[in-house]
């Protein structure tokens, strides 16, 4: 049954009358095709920034078994999103439990194949972009190179908890130290207009400034300590070799010297693996050419530190610029850009892993 201290009321005549509560059921609301479309287009209503990966996912060898929904915070941990329109919620806490412990070894391959694949489904128009627009979700902790955490959040959504599912969630959360939160759904009928009361139960919203405290210093501890891939590559040709480059420099090394051998713009770009080297009409520099490419691809704003724009390729009237963002594939790329241009002898080798600092 609903909370009784759940109650809206509505003031508009200057009185306090009290808006009819109701229930999914009586409403004819569906628990995958309503509900669960509805806070998929509008995740944010359950708490901090989600990225959504997967609805309905169910790479498990039991095929009965699917996370409502499946989603990534900044901080590269997996979020398991358990909905249920019924009030006692059943025993929906043990099963986010199984299905965090499923998806707890995924990795940022497999993790991007997933996304890759949900927007396949749900947004093709925006399929071509999956691995780029993750890598972008998790630039804070490495990008490409994120390593997607075994600690697993869940977040439990429906119109009310029983005593069992509280205690448990409670109980995990102090003994355990997990992220397992619990959101109170409450539907409301004023006249014509069907609402959605949205509240925190678990945690309590005033201790919700400390729990994010804690836990980015257990994620700034993790990162410390984390071992990442810091390969570094020379880039080769007849005249000369370069220094050790990170990743990120020795592709933007490589598509400038390719450039310099006449290998046509448009020719790097089919070789490189997303929408990561992009031109603009026109010979641009600094502001203007940022102004111009970010007009052109809207989805640069906010992320102009993800892009080369002070070292772009000029040919004839248009303007090229490099995605910064590189990690896994760097070398599969590298291999292809050498390709490019045989005869011009334009290659590269790996150089000893650069230190920490670089």
């Amino acid at each position: 049954m609903l909370h009784p201290l759940v109650m809206l009321f509505d003031m508009t005549d200057g009185s306090l009358s009290a808006v009819p509560v109701t229930t999914f059921a009586a409403e004819g609301v569906l628990e995958r095709a309503h509900l669960q479309k509805a806070l998929r287009e509008h995740i944010s209503v359950l708490g901090a920034e989600l990225l959504v990966v997967a609805e309905e996912f169910g790479d498990f060898q039991d095929a009965r078994r699917r996370i409502d929904l499946l989603c990534v915070d900044h901080e590269a941990r997996l979020v398991v999103v358990e909905l249920k329109r019924t009030d006692d919620g059943g025993h929906m806490e043990l099963q986010a439990l199984r299905y965090a412990a499923m998806v707890s070894t995924m990795t940022f391959e497999q993790l991007a194949d997933t996304y890759q694949a949900h927007l396949d489904a749900k947004a093709p128009d925006q399929a071509q972009g999956a691995r780029a627009v993750l890598a972008g979700w998790l630039d804070e902790v490495g990008g490409e190179d994120a390593v997607i955490s075994r600690e697993v959040r869940i977040v439990l959504a429906g119109p009310d908890f029983g005593r069992e599912i509280t205690t448990t969630v409670l109980w995990l959360n102090d003994v355990y130290g997990t992220d397992i939160r619990c959101v109170r759904l409450s539907p409301y009928r004023l006249g014509e207009r069907l609402l959605l009361d949205v509240q925190p139960v678990i945690p309590l919203p005033e201790a919700e400034e400390l729990t994010i405290q804690l836990r980015k210093r257990e994620t700034a501890a993790r990162a410390s300590t984390s071992q990442r891939d810091r390969t570094s590559f020379i880039i080769t040709s007849p005249e000369e070799e370069s220094q050790p480059l990170n990743k990120r420099n020795a592709v933007l090394a490589m598509v400038h010297r390719l450039s310099s051998a006449s290998v046509s713009c448009e020719t790097i770009s089919q070789a490189i693996r997303g929408p990561r080297f992009l031109a603009v009409e026109g010979n641009l520099d600094d502001e203007a050419l940022t102004a111009a490419f970010i007009e052109r691809y809207p989805a640069a704003r906010n992320n102009e530190h993800r892009w080369f724009f002070g070292k772009p390729v000029h040919e004839n009237s248009t303007t090229w610029v490099l995605s910064n963002q590189w990690g896994l594939d760097t070398e599969r790329t590298l291999a292809a850009l050498a390709e490019l241009s045989p005869a011009s002898g334009i290659g590269y080798r790996q150089a000893k892993p650069l230190p920490p600092s670089a």
